[in-house]
């Protein structure tokens, strides 16, 4: 496996509120009860299933773990009290970011999960004012502008579309999808929010799948053997909402707008992965049906089903550090890590972070 970061960056924030899809959705969907998961999600870090859909960390855990911060707490989780200090995540697996997208599981789009901040917010300050006893679970007043505000949102507004529309039309959506987000930051921006850290979407054409429903045709597949237009989309998408940024960076000139290339990382794992300690870039860990992807649409990860008269199980493979991906849609902990590593150079990072971005870099071996 690759070697672990030689340094991490010391990050100067008190608190993060993330917003996003099942990339970094620490358990809203779960806790929301519209679908569970069971082992052996959860099996490497937390030993059960946690919210995530993974095996263990995703990569804003490991962010996370670099600033010094604790593990991001779901909005939406109500038991366990959840300690909401440091920020809270409002990432919910399956959402988009045009509440008009086809999607199968979540209701709470980008612009849901920004009324719901806004609701956090105002709650929090509510309390603040009520009593001191609240100090230590809840952000203070001052965090809110000085926070980070990350996003890691829009591959689902691709991938669901894909269902139901040509590649043209998809296409065709995106401007309106990314007015969407812009409406979004701009509610948070009017707000007080200044630092945002905007992920871009990533090679969405090589999660397994997609390859298993759009990719029975190989003239349809690139040379990595990922579906090329779902990956020509997620390119197009993301040439837009760079272009955005650029946008949004002049319009607030007094915050701090960086965009973070996921697309470029995750593309080099997937067309390098044995130089990072890969055996199988696309073929899923956890599924039903063996090579050359072991995924089954009927069957998901952890889940038992009758197929053909024939009761099946979609079980984990022995050794997931091996597989970028995990159970066909999400990554594995060990390619989180090698994303997160990726993250944390400031590479591919515009602007570079320690360029506007209020980060004091330190070595730490």
């Amino acid at each position: 496996m690759f070697a672990p970061m030689a340094h991490s960056i010391d990050f100067n924030f008190q608190s993060i509120f993330n917003f996003g899809d099942s990339n970094s959705d620490t358990g809203n969907l779960i806790a929301a009860g519209i679908e569970t998961i069971n082992p052996p999600y959860g099996q490497i870090h937390f030993k059960t299933p946690s919210g995530r859909y993974c095996d263990g960390r995703l990569t804003i855990d490991f962010i996370m773990d670099a600033m010094d911060l604790p593990f991001l707490n779901a909005y939406l989780e109500a038991v366990g009290l959840p300690n909401f200090r440091r920020g809270c995540n409002f990432a919910a697996a399956g959402s988009t970011i045009n509440p008009a997208t086809p999607t199968s599981v979540c209701p709470f789009s980008f612009g849901i999960q920004v009324s719901q901040f806004l609701r956090f917010k105002a709650r929090v300050i509510e309390l603040l004012s009520k009593s001191k006893k609240f100090d230590k679970y809840l952000p203070a007043e001052d965090y809110f502008q000085k926070g980070l505000y990350m996003f890691d949102i829009g591959q689902n507004d691709l991938a669901g579309a894909f269902y139901s529309k040509t590649f043209d039309q998809v296409v065709a959506s995106i401007p309106t999808t990314l007015v969407e987000f812009e409406n979004g930051i701009k509610r948070l921006y009017d707000e007080g929010a200044r630092n945002f850290w905007i992920h871009n979407t990533g090679p969405l054409g090589c999660l397994a799948q997609n390859v298993a429903k759009f990719g029975t045709d190989p003239s349809k597949l690139d040379e990595l053997g990922c579906v090329a237009g779902h990956n020509q989309a997620a390119k197009l998408f993301n040439l837009q909402l760079h272009a955005l940024t650029k946008k949004l960076q002049s319009q607030y000139a007094d915050s701090n707008i960086t965009h973070v290339d996921i697309y470029t990382i995750k593309s080099n794992l997937i067309a390098n992965y044995s130089r990072y300690g890969f055996e199988q870039p696309i073929m899923a860990c956890c599924g039903y049906g063996g090579p050359p992807l072991n995924y089954d649409s009927r069957v998901g990860c952890g889940q038992t089903k009758v197929i053909n008269n024939a009761t099946v199980a979609a079980k984990a493979c022995n050794d997931s550090t091996e597989y970028v991906n995990w159970d066909g849609i999400h990554y594995t902990e060990a390619a989180n890590q090698y994303v997160s590593s990726e993250v944390l150079t400031g590479k591919y990072s515009d602007p570079p972070f320690a360029d506007k971005m209020p980060f004091a870099l330190s070595l730490k071996f």
